[in-house]
């Protein structure tokens, strides 16, 4: 293919992500907003102890001063952010509620560290009782797993600021937060899925569907018998109300499905007064997932032409080199080495994960526990992969003429320091670009890239500051990593010839995937068969593991191009390390006090 049709591929493409990106933005931003009846405003006020906290405020047409609405305190779970509420603060505010979508302390933009001052939760109720618009008489409040214990910290501080509660996938007593009782929290909904993973953490019992013969839930519910799912107990003009939902999901779909934000609405359409008579299960709130979803694809979209084009610049043309000769595993050596590369990261991903439990903890240099995990998992793979390598050159493949060059990491026989340099700044300017990108979404849309658990968020000054250190072991990790998928498995033809490049992404994707899909598969069959999940210690990092699924993808998929395109491994894996250390850490929480 000649330059001329390389350039006008990519061009397309290009506008093709522009487009994506622009239209899935539009669509989250008129969803979010109701069609424009409903302001989306980025809030921020001052907090216990001068913790500057973060929310997005949802304010219907026609709220006012002088027309106040009811108002409703909606907190996302841990390793969240604020935008994780958005479905439940759609529906609330489409329904007349003012909303106040609150980042905990240590997550999104909110100061750190996460778990301080109640989660957050009581700071964000004083500053949605402090504004004129809302109903002083009728607010609710409502968060989805460690956001739930945040709301039970905000009836602890402000037990007659609320008049009625939502907890999603939480409970009452858990982690420091007191227990219920028939009276406490006021007017208690309780959604609770049948598979939530952490039942026992949350009500003492392995089994999510058997929480309704635990004493801790009768003791809530007021009652000695089998607590009865969508039954009223007590009293709602008492305060005592309680009510019990069993959606049939698992815990991170309670904020992605409509059945439980039905179900939350549901509850506040009985306790609180002023809202709109919509039907619970008239919902909209999906459209802006699939929006940012788009928005999303696009950005990932954007990286493959713009590096394409940059490639075809005078300054970064020096890069654009043929692959060198392939000197890869074949036969059973490259099936052997195939299935190691699968099964080994599932193998020692929970092990590495709680590198922080002992004796190390959040410091000033690494300040994120589930970050720092990921980055031990990064680094135990690297070495491990890393003497399993050299053990194949050494054994097998330099007698076959395999060296450095061939494995995409020296330019005859030696590194480049100018052309790595070149690397590194080629992948900035790419993942710089789509920095751009997101700030344009964020200023036009108040919006972000996000589905699900995966979002991509911009960056505060202080998660910048921490994505460079972590990005430098993740740079250690995405090399090995290419060398892998792109030396040492690289596919050839029956012919001899490389494989096309699409062939070789997807072989790519499945090699780095596979043994995380297979993990889940292990840990849900016998959560989803009535049980507990395979491994029934670990649903905090089981759930973390759903990320590993696009990241990786995104990582195998940047890796193979760019090593087509320049025959080297150091554009995929600068471009990796700084995407995908910013990706996690604005994505997750801040644990040491800065």
């Amino acid at each position: 293919m000649n330059t001329q049709c390389k350039t006008k591929i990519y061009c397309i493409l290009l506008l093709i992500s522009l487009v994506m990106v622009l239209g899935g933005g539009l669509l989250a931003y008129l969803i979010q907003t109701v069609g424009g009846t409903v302001e989306v405003r980025d809030v921020r006020w001052m907090g216990t102890n001068g913790t500057m906290m973060s929310g997005l405020l949802y304010i219907p047409k026609g709220v006012t001063a002088e027309n106040p609405a009811p108002g409703i305190v909606a907190i996302h779970g841990y390793i969240n952010s604020r935008e994780t509420q958005s479905g439940f603060a759609i529906e609330y505010a489409r329904r007349g509620y003012v909303v106040l979508a609150s980042d905990q302390t240590g997550h999104g933009y909110s100061d750190p560290p996460a778990f301080a001052n109640g989660f957050g939760g009581p700071d964000a109720l004083v500053f949605l009782r402090s504004l004129d618009i809302v109903d002083k008489d009728n607010i609710g409040i409502s968060g989805h797993s460690m956001g739930g214990w945040a709301s039970v910290a905000q009836a602890m501080v402000l037990p007659d600021g609320y008049k009625a509660m939502v907890l999603a996938g939480s409970s009452t007593g858990t982690y420091g937060v007191a227990d219920g009782t028939a009276e406490f929290p006021r007017n208690l909904g309780l959604v609770f899925s049948r598979y939530d993973e952490f039942s026992m953490l949350m009500w003492g019992s392995p089994v999510a569907a058997d929480i309704v013969n635990t004493d801790k839930l009768k003791t809530l519910f007021g009652t000695t018998e089998t607590v009865q799912v969508e039954k009223l107990y007590g009293s709602i003009e008492a305060g005592t109300a309680r009510m019990l939902y069993m959606p049939n999901n698992n815990h991170p779909g309670d904020h992605i499905l409509t059945k439980p934000i039905g179900m939350a609405v549901d509850w506040f359409s009985r306790t609180l007064e002023g809202g709109k008579d919509i039907p619970v299960n008239n919902q909209i709130w999906y459209w802006k997932e699939i929006g940012t979803l788009i928005a999303l694809l696009g950005m990932v979209l954007f990286l493959f032409p713009m590096g394409g084009l940059l490639l075809q610049t005078r300054y970064f043309g020096v890069l654009a080199e043929e692959m060198p000769e392939r000197k890869s595993a074949t036969g059973i050596g490259w099936w052997i080495a195939t299935i190691l590369g699968i099964a080994i990261p599932p193998l020692t991903y929970f092990k590495a994960m709680h590198v922080t439990d002992a004796p190390f903890s959040a410091s000033a240099l690494l300040p994120q526990n589930i970050t720092t995990g990921v980055v031990t998992w990064a680094l135990v793979n690297t070495g491990i992969f890393l003497v399993l390598f050299t053990i194949w050159h050494f054994a097998f493949n330099k007698k076959a003429g395999g060296t450095c060059e061939s494995y995409g990491v020296a330019w005859k026989g030696k590194p480049d320091w100018a052309k790595i340099g070149k690397s590194f700044l080629l992948a900035f300017a790419v993942v710089f670009g789509a920095y751009i990108l997101l700030a344009l979404s964020d200023f036009l849309f108040k919006t972000d890239f996000r589905f699900y658990v995966m979002a991509v968020k911009l960056l505060s000054p202080l998660q910048a500051r921490i994505a460079l250190v972590y990005a430098i072991p993740l740079l250690a990790f995405f090399l090995m990593s290419g060398v892998l998928l792109n030396g040492q498995l690289r596919l050839a033809r029956k012919d001899g010839r490389d494989v096309s490049l699409g062939t070789a992404m997807l072989v790519n994707v499945a090699q780095m995937i596979l043994g995380f899909i297979i993990l889940l598969v292990v840990q849900y069959i016998p959560l989803y068969a009535g049980g507990t999940l395979a491994n029934a210690a670990e649903p905090l990092f089981t759930i973390v593991a759903y990320q590993y699924l696009p990241l990786l993808t995104i990582a195998a998929l940047v890796s193979t191009f760019f090593f087509r395109k320049t025959g080297r491994v150091y554009v995929g894996a600068f471009l990796n390390a700084m995407l995908i250390a910013w990706i996690i850490v604005a994505g997750t929480a801040i644990h040491f006090p800065f």
